[in-house]
């Protein structure tokens, strides 16, 4: 197509920001940076520091009471500058007790009489611990307090229902459980809150530290255990050719049936003991959870991420017979686990294995994701895409999801877009993307829910909470990707997952990370987007058109610095399109002024968002008459 327009010629009326913007800080996080745990420049600081324990559990799963019980040891450090006088506990699982709190009602099915602790020691010394009226946070007042630079050791031995209904856990099926959040937990101590005492309720997600964790699960005989980190003992549990079978696996992209419908029936897949013991280690992790079935089928197979490393993962998948979904999942995972590898972000995968069990939750956990069955196979891969997602956001980079859900939902949104344009195509993408991501926010008639993004999620609920963390904070990554370009893009992501991998990001450490990353200071771009309660409304004012020149206004109503393309038709009907970046919002965010050279009559002049999608677009569009 012949060129149609010239050059277009921006105008822009007044200054509504600035590069030299000042983000907000709340008192606790200037401290921080004051302290220098943190610093301006986006890496972590000279004085930056982290707690550590190291787990040695043995969980027993009883598939006719349904009872998780265990023992655990854990070596807990505290890198910490302050004394510790108490230990804040951690159960997420507590949130089946009555008393817990949740967003909404639940059924009987879901409720149980939660944790039970019947030993509780530190050093060798027990502490009675009652948890009649623990919620999902406790605390244990320590009789000698832990000093900075100095570990202790603690050991719990513990038991709780698994729930009759399943959500992110418990029983999914008489012979299938999920046993996530299973295990009491030293929540964090952190440089800018202290202890993370923050309940834990039915929506909120991860906020953990780095540990090492060994640990078996003993389970009753011809049930399969599929948990985080790496099997050690195959040959102690699976029969010989079962354990062939998986052995060959990690060493090939061809899918392996472990083990068959008939298989399982007939008892030929564990070892037939009347209880196996199943042992994993993974390290470096911010938790671990397992799966268990004597029912589900098994597959596998392992694709290599890091090419230069030729390093392999294992990829495998626990599912019904009857699913629609899951005869596909390893095939779809050797194809993400390459893709995020190698094109967004563009980091190999971290660990050493990704299973895909079959549950209700469409729930991510570190190696794991417990998914639902769809019957849509491409609904089905797009979920499983989002949850592997999560690997890199939160358990490579160790978000606070209960304050920051943003800061992982919504960049495994945008990578769930991004595979899926090269899965199913650009037009199938949008259309996922904004009727899944954007369509809600943009039509939520509640409009006082919205909130800058910047809210702690925990303070926001409902389309709020959703908006923030998903659609809203996955559309400004997305912006900013259009902004700076690919190649920038990646370089400054890449910047800040290199400062921030293993340890705990916040909003600022991305904000000045990308700043450092890009070489360009983009804090009037943050301001724009986290700080706001911008929303999506573009304005074509009335164009004035003489001497084959057309000048319009563009008016930013809705305030969010945005991409965008200005479509001019001409009587001829042919179009040109001239995209836009948010950078032409820099000056002035309210409007811009736009000069077009044409030498063809115009017809129409309309402007398109794409999955940008604007609250008003009937005044999107002008006809020449």
């Amino acid at each position: 197509m012949k060129k149609l327009l010239s050059i277009a010629i921006l105008t822009c009326l007044g200054t509504y920001a600035t590069s030299a913007q000042e983000l907000y800080m709340p008192r606790n996080i200037k401290a921080a940076y004051a302290k220098g745990t943190r610093t301006m420049n986006g890496k972590p600081g000279p004085n930056y520091w982290q707690n550590h324990g190291k787990y040695t559990m043995e969980i027993k799963v009883d598939a006719n009471t349904k009872v998780v019980s265990g023992t655990e040891d854990i070596v807990y450090s505290n890198n910490s500058t302050d004394t510790l006088r108490t230990l804040t506990i951690r159960f997420v699982n507590n949130l089946h007790k009555p008393t817990a709190p949740r967003g909404g009602s639940v059924s009987q099915d879901f409720l149980s009489a939660g944790l039970n602790i019947s030993a509780f020691s530190v050093d060798g010394k027990t502490i009675a611990v009652n948890t009649k009226d623990w919620g999902t946070v406790g605390n244990v007042r320590l009789k000698k307090p832990l000093a900075p630079k100095s570990k202790t050791t603690v050991k719990i031995d513990w038991d709780y229902p698994l729930s009759k209904e399943s959500g992110r856990e418990g029983q999914i099926d008489p012979t299938t459980f999920y046993v996530a959040y299973s295990y009491p937990r030293i929540s964090v101590y952190d440089d800018y809150n202290g202890w993370d005492r923050i309940p834990h309720t039915d929506r909120a997600e991860f906020y953990n530290d780095f540990n090492d964790y060994t640990f078996s699960v003993k389970a009753p005989k011809n049930y399969i255990v599929y948990a985080t980190g790496d099997l050690l003992n195959p040959d102690e549990v699976l029969q010989p050719e079962i354990a062939s079978r998986l052995k060959k696996s990690y060493l090939k992209d061809e899918i392996q049936h472990i083990a068959n419908e008939q298989e399982l029936k007939d008892g030929k897949v564990t070892l037939q003991k009347d209880w196996n013991t199943w042992k994993f280690t993974a390290n470096h992790i911010t938790d671990v959870c397992f799966g268990l079935s004597s029912t589900y089928l098994w597959d596998a197979a392992s694709v290599v991420v890091d090419a230069k490393a030729n390093r392999r993962v294992s990829t495998q998948a626990a599912y019904n017979v009857k699913s629609k979904d899951f005869p596909n999942s390893v095939k779809n995972n050797l194809y993400a686990l390459n893709w995020f590898s190698n094109n967004w972000p563009g980091v190999p995968y971290p660990f050493s294995k990704m299973t895909a069990f079959q549950g209700f939750a469409d729930m991510e956990y570190p190696m794991m994701v417990n998914d639902s069955d769809s019957g849509d196979p491409v609904f089905a891969q797009l979920v499983q895409d989002h949850e592997v997602a999560h690997t890199y956001f939160p358990f490579y980079m160790g978000i606070n999801e209960t304050r920051y859900a943003y800061m992982d939902e919504g960049w495994a949104t945008t990578l769930e877009y991004l595979i899926g344009i090269a899965e199913h195509g650009k037009e199938a993408a949008d259309k996922f993307y904004k009727t899944f991501r954007v369509q809600r926010y943009i039509n939520d008639k509640s409009a006082e829910e919205d909130q800058p993004i910047i809210s702690m999620s925990d303070q926001v609920s409902g389309a709020g909470y959703g908006n923030n963390s998903y659609g809203k904070a996955s559309l400004s990554y997305i912006a900013l990707k259009d902004m700076l370009g690919d190649d920038l893009f990646k370089k400054s992501l890449h910047h800040y997952m290199d400062n921030w991998n293993g340890k705990h990001p916040i909003p600022w450490d991305y904000f000045n990370s990308m700043n450092t990353g890009s070489g360009q200071n983009l804090n009037w771009f943050f301001q724009n987007w986290f700080f706001t309660n911008n929303y999506i409304d573009l304005v074509l004012t009335k164009p004035q058109i003489s001497n084959g020149k057309a000048t319009f206004v563009i008016k930013n109503e809705g305030g969010f610095a945005i991409p965008f393309d200005i479509l001019v038709t001409d009587t001829e009907g042919k179009t040109e399109t001239i995209h836009k970046t948010p950078a032409v919002w820099k000056v002035n965010q309210k409007e811009m002024t736009m000069t077009i050279n044409t030498n063809h009559k115009i017809k129409s002049i309309k402007l398109d968002g794409g999955i940008f999608m604007d609250a008003t677009p009937t005044d999107n569009v002008y006809e020449v008459k």
